[in-house]
Order: structure tokens, then C-alpha cells, then sequence
């Protein structure tokens, strides 16, 4: 594949992108809280998590591995932060949530494997086959765009990890019931688990400096805010006492 043809299969997905931010302000993705078995067939909670998240990492890991980029390149950077990333979300997250039983629907799954084969592919494709030697040489590690980007990807994981800990740890053994949750960013918005992932991706975005990334940011951003609103709107419609001063998703903004 060209640059040229990556190129616009990118703003494709971009002009997608646009629109889904769009619709998903008016449809809520229906798993987690907003679970819905009107979407069709369910499907195990935690193996739904295993499945829609790993053909992202073994996408990653085949052009880590298989790539032609030059061996002198720094670029695996990129990849060992993907790969750490997807470790998490595939293996790690799904064996932390607690035993229950919740599903999700298939749909959910299916459309998450496409959208994860489509972000792992751009950017995995891009960094192996057609990323410049240059771009991701000794002097890519001291730009200010990869110092601040990895800067951001550092601390957007910290806040998604604290923010799931606390998330996973609100319910008692054995409980299902959802509560209020406080404490660290949770005393500013209503998801600081998805406002770390936009911060993560947003600096992986900075330090790529390419367009595959920067379509991944956007999807990130277009997924996780309007899912971010769902969440709020969700605690302010089934807890009477829930604090009306918290913001969204970014704090003090919205």
C-alpha cells in the first residue's frame, strides 16, 4: 500500500469519525451500565473484553515483529507503548472487574473489533512499511513533540488505571449495585478513566507526529466524550445526591 492510499483511507476514517461523535450524542453504545439485551445476542462481559481488544495487540505485535522499518529506528517505541497499552485492556482489565453476570451484546463486540483492525492496521502498516528512517531517528527522542507526548501518554495511563481502580473497587464482593464514586479526579468529572485515554492517546498522537496517529486520537475522542456525557447523565438521573459541580469529562470545561 502507498502513503498515498493510506493517506486517504485515514480521512475516510476521519470524516467517520466526525460522524459517529455526532450520532453517539443521540445513541448510547449499550454495554457497562447502559447494557441492553435489545441489540441482539449476548455475550460474557469479560470475554467480550478479550476478544474485541486483542486484534489490536496481535496486530501490533505482527509489525513489531515482521515490519520492514529499519532495525536502527526508534520507532518501536511507538509499538512498545501500543503493545503495553493493549496488554492491559486484553489480559490485565477484564481478569481485575468483578465476577458477575453481566454480558454485553454481540454487536458491541463485532463493531469493536472492526474499529481496533482498522486503528491497529493504519497505524501498525504506517510505523512498519512507510514510516520515514528519519522521523524516528536519535533526534525524533528529544523534540518536544515526543518529550511532551510521552509526558501525556504517561500520565493519561496513570489516571485511566487509578480511575478503573477505584471504579472496580466501589462494589463489595458479591455486590452489583452501582454507587457514587469519589476521590482523586472523580471529585471533578464523572469519568477520569476515559478522560486518561483520551490524554494517553493524545500524546501518543504528539509523539507519532503522523496522521495514523492522529486519526487514533480523534476516534478516541469521538468514542470516549459522548460516552463520557452517557456516564453523567447516567449519575445524574439515578442518584439524587450526586454532585451537581462535576464536570463531564475535562475538568473545569465540560
Amino acid at each position: 500500500m502507498s502513503l498515498e492510499t493510506l493517506s486517504i483511507i485515514c480521512y475516510v476514517w476521519l470524516t467517520i469519525a466526525i460522524a459517529v461523535h455526532i450520532t453517539m450524542f443521540f445513541i448510547t453504545a449499550p454495554f457497562g451500565r447502559h447494557t441492553s439485551s435489545k441489540w441482539g445476542p449476548m455475550v460474557n462481559n469479560k470475554l467480550g473484553w478479550f476478544i474485541m481488544e486483542m486484534p489490536s495487540l496481535l496486530i501490533m505485535l505482527y509489525f513489531l515483529l515482521f515490519g520492514t522499518y529499519s532495525r536502527s529506528s526508534f520507532v518501536w517505541i511507538l509499538f512498545a507503548l501500543w503493545i503495553f497499552h493493549y496488554l492491559n485492556r486484553t489480559f490485565i482489565y477484564p481478569l481485575r472487574i468483578k465476577r458477575t453476570p453481566k454480558q454485553m451484546p454481540l454487536f458491541i463486540v463485532i463493531n469493536a473489533i472492526f474499529f481496533n483492525l482498522m486503528n491497529a492496521g493504519l497505524n501498525g502498516y504506517y510505523l512498519a512499511e512507510l514510516a520515514p528512517v528519519t522521523d524516528y531517528g536519535n533526534e525524533w527522542l528529544t523534540t518536544p513533540y515526543f518529550i511532551v507526548g510521552a509526558i501525556l501518554f504517561v500520565v493519561g495511563m496513570t489516571i485511566n488505571w487509578q480511575a478503573d481502580t477505584i471504579l472496580i473497587n466501589l462494589r463489595k464482593p458479591g455486590e452489583t449495585d452501582y454507587k457514587i464514586p469519589k476521590g482523586f479526579l472523580f471529585d471533578y468529572i464523572s469519568s477520569p478513566n476515559l478522560f486518561g485515554e483520551v490524554v494517553e492517546w493524545s500524546g501518543f498522537a504528539l509523539m507519532a507526529w503522523n496522521l495514523p496517529g492522529l486519526t487514533f486520537m480523534v476516534w478516541t475522542f469521538a468514542n470516549l466524550v459522548p460516552r463520557a456525557k452517557n456516564h453523567h447523565d447516567w449519575y445524574l438521573g439515578h442518584f439524587p445526591d450526586y454532585p451537581k459541580d462535576r464536570k463531564v469529562i475535562f475538568p473545569f470545561l465540560f
